[in-house]
């Protein structure tokens, strides 16, 4: 089992920016193909970004242009950069590997709101 650390979130300002850091365990990292997740309330957690070993990105329309996913394998490490950021992306974040696989993380908290 992988485990996952996510951080970065926090309240924002609509328009505003945030990067999500997700921290993963084991010597593998580099292989795995990884998501960005988020679950608002009363709702289902979806995909909204995801990225291979050999860094093909892939998002969900409602983040398009907005959104970006990028990863550092040396650090076991994948990033979430929000920008124009919305009300309806408010939730909390969570990565894993696409599909996921594994126990998900705390998640982090990313509220926008004026």
């Amino acid at each position: 089992q992988v485990q996952f650390v996510e951080s970065g979130g926090g309240l924002v300002q609509p328009g505003g920016s945030l990067r999500l850091s997700c921290a993963a365990s084991g010597s593998l990292f580099n292989f795995y193909v990884m998501g960005y997740y988020r679950q608002a309330p009363g709702k289902q957690r979806e995909l909204v970004a995801s990225i291979t070993s050999l860094g093909i990105t892939n998002y969900v329309d409602s983040v398009k242009g907005r959104f970006t996913i990028s990863r550092d394998n040396a650090k076991n490490t994948v990033y979430l950069q929000m920008n124009s950021l919305k009300p309806e992306d408010t939730a909390v974040y969570y990565c894993n590997r696409a599909p996921p696989r594994d126990s998900w993380g705390q998640g982090t908290q990313v509220t926008v709101s004026s």
